[in-house]
């Protein structure tokens, strides 16, 4: 047999495996497929998969460093074997006892997932959340340049932005600004005068830049490179460029951190624990990092249609009872004309919503004292199960609330 006929396309070749108990064996296995050797016990199933595919592959990658490294690593024992093609590096994991730990994977285990999170932090190119463009930063001479070639001769405002997207009426902000000597400030698109005790609405969502300076471009270079670099400084390594007397204008942003060119909108430089499900940074807020969200089921809400709503065929209230969420109930089947005493199966899909995601409109309850009723708000039945499964404080009321529900990807 010829070297050659043991290399096969997309394959891994065994020729002679004879380690411990295999008696000279060839194997031929597929790559990128999922291979399991089964077998009585003694037969020789760690030998081909640990002691002769795992042992060479991990022999090949030492010889690959340097002879300084394998010095303080120390040599690998070849295995018996006269031939193995195809061969790629190797990991292997070590058998434990299978825990139900969601946040233990085969990425986390073998770490390979600390080496995919440090490549993407390092090697990526990042792109807006908003536009999909791929995301640009500038150093303060780039930006300096950068303005010089596209504006011209133009008048320009420098601009630092303060607050994006906040409440608050800022007149602290405005009176701190005025005293560093700056007078003007460009208000949710607009340009205003920074007078004594300025303040916008407090209840209002602001959009706050902060005017460093109007200059001509092709003028004073210094001084632009010195308005840049302190509208950088203030603006926390952000800043926009806005045409002066242009009707309509359209602000060009800049920054020294990742930034989208159009809509400015900037990152932070990527970390390795931004792309970890393991971590609040970067785990997905809904699921956090667990890849399932818990949701309500009907069905267990509703177990059996026939029951009546009193009887308890509302689940999670059980049978009704002189208590608040039952005299609700009560209250929002007879304003619909129903009698709590009809089978769940008998009430109609509208019925059916309310009860399940409550009603905007106040629910007439009446009063234990009198003849009044009391106008109450009513959420639903998955909106009390949810709050008790997440907010709840004791053990007991969330394994109650959890009996209502399922997960979901």
């Amino acid at each position: 047999m010829t070297p050659d006929s043991d290399v096969i396309e997309d394959h891994i070749v065994i020729r002679g495996a004879r380690e411990h108990n295999l008696c000279d064996i060839d194997v031929i296995l597929p790559r990128n497929k999922l291979v399991v050797f089964t077998g009585v016990s003694g037969s020789g199933k760690s030998s081909l998969a640990f002691d002769t595919l795992y042992a060479e592959g991990s022999r090949r990658y030492l010889e690959t460093l340097s002879t300084y490294a394998r010095q303080f690593i120390g040599g690998l024992k070849r295995p018996d074997v006269e031939r193995i093609t195809g061969l790629s590096p190797v990991i292997s994991i070590e058998q434990k006892t299978v825990t139900k730990n969601p946040r233990s994977t085969v990425g986390t285990v073998t770490e390979v997932h600390d080496f995919l999170r440090l490549l993407y932090a390092r090697a990526s190119d990042a792109y807006s959340l908003e536009t999909g463009e791929p995301m640009v930063r500038y150093t303060d001479e780039q930006i300096a340049d950068s303005i010089v070639s596209r504006f011209g001769n133009a008048k320009l405002l420098l601009l630092a932005p303060l607050v994006r997207g906040r409440k608050g009426h800022y007149r602290e902000l405005f009176d701190q600004v005025r005293r560093k000597g700056y007078v003007r400030a460009r208000v949710d698109g607009e340009i205003v005068e920074l007078d004594s005790g300025f303040k916008v609405d407090r209840y209002k969502v602001h959009d706050i830049e902060l005017v460093i300076d109007r200059v001509i471009v092709g003028g004073d270079g210094d001084r632009l490179m010195k308005s840049v670099r302190t509208a950088l400084t203030l603006g926390k390594g952000s800043m926009s460029v806005l045409e002066h007397g242009v009707i309509n204008p359209r602000p060009v942003h800049f920054s020294r951190n990742l930034m989208c060119p159009t809509t400015g909108l900037a990152y932070p430089d990527p970390e390795p624990n931004l792309f970890s499900f393991n971590s609040p940074y970067g785990a997905c807020p809904t699921c956090n990092g667990l890849g399932q969200v818990a949701e309500v089921n009907r069905d267990l809400v509703f177990p059996d249609p026939k029951i009546s709503v009193r009887k308890g065929g509302i689940a999670p209230l059980g049978e009704l009872k002189s208590n608040k969420t039952s005299n609700i109930i009560e209250a929002l089947l007879a304003s619909h004309g129903i009698k709590p005493t009809t089978a769940i199966e008998d009430l109609s899909e509208e019925i059916i919503g309310q009860i399940l995601y409550g009603t905007d409109e106040l629910i007439n309850v009446p009063s234990r004292f009198g003849p009044k009723n009391e106008g109450v708000k009513y959420d639903g039945v998955i909106a009390i199960v949810e709050k008790s499964a997440m907010r709840g404080t004791s053990v007991p009321l969330k394994r109650w609330a959890q009996q209502f529900m399922h997960k979901i990807p």
